[in-house]
């Protein structure tokens, strides 16, 4: 095996912490864990509020990426692990989180974290995650009215992206801005639904000549063209929002606005961590709800 090769697809980990949060004056900690298929996040809420995160690559199990994503926030947050009250898991594999206290699906807690991270004038979330595709439509609180999915396939997804990325030796991060920066009309996506022949037709396509940026633009043509038929099933409101990896990829994302005729809403929130916050909010409510009860039984 070809030692120190660049992994072009690998993104940045990273975590942070709140600085305008004093945890001395903090009377809940609550935790949501997302484990997703490609990436894990933690993000620790101090009385319903964000005030830590961390956001890793996913490993070779669940439990292990939980726990290591936890002690990545715990780390940022410069708090005891005792202080936390309440945790919720979610996403791909919630059922494995040791140390939850309740799980929840990924789509009631994207649909909540959107409503944080954007605002309530959120009515569509887009999440387009490491091996599937939700569009959710949800109220002024951030409660889920209905969802469609697509986890068929791989194609149209993060890791579909990340596969290209390393075919093409292009950094996952630059995908999206060289997508874009060829001559000439805007090619014909790639017809592939599977990513295992998308990947062939990539590699097809530059033996014919193809520049590196125009396959990109290929791909990630594709990838809009799919997600926009999901999302229009659906239904697109303006007040849309998206969450996940793949909305820091302009290749995609712009052109899936532009295929819906409209402009999606900004944040300065990472939207990796949007299903993490979720938890952690609903965390936050369960665990007052217990000790509500707890106080009536005395």
């Amino acid at each position: 095996m070809e030692k120190n090769k660049q992994e072009y697809w690998r993104w940045t980990e990273s975590n942070w912490r709140n600085p305008d949060i004093n945890p001395g004056d903090v009377e809940l900690f609550t935790v949501g864990i997302d484990v997703g298929s490609v990436s894990s996040q933690a993000v620790i809420a101090a009385d319903g509020e964000v005030y830590a995160y961390g956001s890793m690559r996913t490993g070779s199990d669940s439990p292990t990426s939980a726990v290591n994503a936890l002690n990545y926030a715990i780390e940022a947050a410069g708090i005891d692990r005792e202080r936390v009250n309440y945790t919720v898991g979610t996403g791909y594999g919630r059922i494995n989180v040791p140390f939850a206290d309740r799980t929840l699906t990924e789509i009631a807690c994207h649909a909540r974290g959107a409503n944080y991270i954007y605002g309530d004038k959120v009515r569509t979330v887009l999440d387009v995650g490491g091996q599937d595709i939700k569009a959710i439509h949800c109220d002024e609180n951030g409660k889920v009215i209905t969802f469609m999915m697509n986890d068929k396939c791989a194609a149209g997804t993060g890791r579909g992206m990340e596969i290209l990325a390393d075919l093409l030796g292009v950094p996952i991060d630059e995908v999206g801005d060289r997508s874009f920066a060829f001559e000439g009309d805007e090619p014909a996506p790639v017809s592939s639904v599977c990513v295992i022949y998308a990947k062939t037709e990539a590699t097809g396509l530059l033996r014919k000549g193809w520049s590196t940026e125009q396959v990109l633009a290929a791909y990630c043509r594709a990838m809009a063209e799919r997600i926009y038929s999901l999302v229009k099933r659906i239904g697109m409101e303006k007040e849309f929002a998206v969450t996940g990896g793949m909305s820091k990829n302009s290749g995609v994302m712009d052109r899936v606005m532009k295929l819906a005729g409209i402009e999606r809403i900004t944040t300065q929130w990472d939207t990796q961590i949007a299903g993490a916050i979720g938890a952690a909010i609903f965390g936050h409510s369960l665990c007052k709800n217990k000790k509500r009860k707890k106080r009536r039984r005395r």
